[in-house]
This record gives structure tokens, C-alpha cells and sequence, in this order.
């Protein structure tokens, strides 16, 4: 970002991947977020998993209250992995109020099922 040293560290808006068949962080996953609006959704930015598997910086920092949703492509993920997956995507959709409290919306991902839970 262009105004580094006054952003804050992560945004309001922040995941976590976790790799249930490796017990690892999955790194380099791809993450898009979206809000829906009176037009469907847009998207608002992307973002790819870091070496512990967080994004802490996705989408404004101050998020109004509405639907939103982060698209992870688990697919391009296993591929380069080399192993056979069932989920080309993960769509985590959830709202978030008009409370100022932190959204933390992380996945526990493995090739043929997916957990997720508001995180703190």
C-alpha cells in the first residue's frame, strides 16, 4: 500500500488456511473478497496466503456493514500439490455488522471436505 507505516497491521477483514492433510499452513492460496451490493457482487480485492497461511491484509479497513464473501481456489492449490482434489473452490459467505469488531474467517481445507468458524 502506498501509505505504509499509517495502515494498520491486518484489516478488519482477515483468513487463515489451514492444510488438515498435511497438519501445515497452506501457503499461496489465492483468495478473492467480495461484497454483495443492490447489483450482485463485486469484487473488492485479492490476496494469496502467506507462508502461515493468513491473509491479515484483504478489502478496506473499515468495511461497511453488509454480505460479504472470500473465494478460495483450492483447486490451483492441490494441483500444485500434485494431488487430486473435489472442491475447485471454497465460498466462505458471511455478514458483517456494524460493530467495529474484527472478522476472522478461517478454513480448515483438505481434498474432499472443508470446516470453517468465526475465529477471533
Amino acid at each position: 500500500m502506498s501509505n505504509q507505516g499509517t495502515a494498520p497491521q491486518r484489516s478488519r477483514i482477515t483468513t487463515h488456511v489451514l492444510d488438515a492433510t498435511s497438519g501445515r499452513p497452506a501457503e499461496g492460496v489465492a483468495v478473492e473478497l467480495s461484497a454483495r451490493g443492490d447489483d450482485g457482487w463485486r469484487a473488492l480485492d485479492d490476496a494469496v496466503t502467506d507462508a502461515d497461511g493468513r491473509i491479515s491484509r484483504i478489502g478496506p479497513d473499515t468495511p461497511p456493514a453488509g454480505d460479504y464473501r472470500l473465494r478460495f481456489d483450492t483447486a490451483a492449490y492441490f494441483a500444485a500439490l500434485g494431488v487430486e482434489s473435489f472442491y475447485p473452490e471454497v465460498v466462505l459467505t458471511f455478514h458483517v455488522a456494524d460493530d467495529g469488531r474484527h472478522v476472522h474467517a478461517p478454513l480448515l481445507l483438505s481434498p474432499f471436505a472443508y470446516s470453517t468458524y468465526r475465529g477471533s
